[in-house]
């Protein structure tokens, strides 16, 4: 099988520093798709940028925490088990994981869903902000629900059928096999289409990393890249005063809005013979593995 790399981007609508950047990248075909953020106060100009040009490739980031102290949201459906004492989402993980009733996740992910429709986009996959439903913080699980309203929603999900054994962030989690064969099993069952391979990589800036360092690495990737859809994920942002003010690591977002404009970055693409794809690519795979099954299926029965 050829090599097909998902680049999505995620945080759209998280602010205007990364609006303008993700709307740039789209423009200009260097990343396969972005996840919008339905709570996030940046929502509305990503949604109309979108909504204007029918973007074909945007999907649903379930936005379910609230990282930044300078950049609070909150829950759409304001139920007190999904923010903290100060009226917004929770900031880390593990106090979501600990403090969410399952049935005000269930509402407040068909709430996030029905603002992005209503806004006039057309989804083509969904995917979660911080790994919040996958249970990394307390083993506390919710992707049963996520892939549940996927499959209700007709849309790919961000998941991962197998370990990519060079990725340092998921190949060190010990005994993560089971589960995410499990999951990837219970994705196939409700018919949620998910890519072959998630790469991850540092959110922020690790210690005595540069641009030069960190384009290496990414490129690296490229070249070791399984056959098969891997998606890996960005987070780009355009500089900005009030970006380098607030947000941590802010330079990490303004390397990776770089990185996909880089000359290098596009040969490598092509020198590994690595091709984009986006999640409708990933639907339509599924589609065509279930017509072969029909026919092999009626081809036995001829047989007979």
């Amino acid at each position: 099988m050829n090599k097909k790399l998902i680049i999505n981007c995620d945080d759209f609508g998280q602010s205007t520093a990364m609006n303008q950047a993700i709307m740039h990248l789209l423009e200009e075909g260097k990343a396969s798709s972005a996840t919008m953020m339905a709570t996030a106060p940046g929502f509305e100009e990503a949604a109309a940028w979108g909504a204007r040009r029918r973007q074909p490739n945007i999907g649903l980031h379930l936005t379910l925490t609230s990282e930044f102290p300078a950049l609070r949201w909150a829950s759409l459906t304001g139920d007190a088990s999904l923010q903290d004492e100060s009226g917004y989402q929770h900031m880390t993980v593990r106090e979501f994981e600990q403090k969410a009733r399952a049935q005000a996740v269930a509402k407040e992910l068909d709430a996030q869903y029905e603002r992005v429709n209503r806004a006039g986009i057309t989804l083509s996959h969904v995917d979660n902000h911080m790994g919040s439903l996958y249970g990394m913080a307390t083993g506390r699980s919710l992707l049963p629900l996520m892939f549940w309203k996927a499959a209700r929603w007709g849309l790919p999900a961000r998941f991962f059928r197998y370990i990519y054994k060079e990725d340092p962030l998921l190949s060190s989690l010990s005994g993560i096999e089971r589960p995410v064969a499990r999951a990837a099993a219970l994705a196939d069952t409700l018919g949620v289409p998910i890519p072959d391979y998630l790469l991850s990589h540092p959110f922020g800036r690790q210690a005595g990393e540069t641009y030069d360092s960190f384009k290496r690495s990414m490129i690296g990737k490229l070249y070791r890249l399984p056959p098969g859809v891997s998606e890996t994920y960005f987070h780009p942002g355009r500089e900005d005063a009030w970006m380098v003010e607030h947000i941590p690591d802010w330079e990490k977002r303004v390397w990776e809005f770089r990185l996909l404009f880089d000359d290098d970055f596009a040969y490598a693409m092509r020198d590994a013979r690595v091709e984009l794809a986006d999640y409708r690519y990933v639907q339509e795979r599924l589609r065509r593995s279930r017509v072969r099954a029909s026919l092999r299926l009626v081809w036995e029965l001829v047989k007979r």
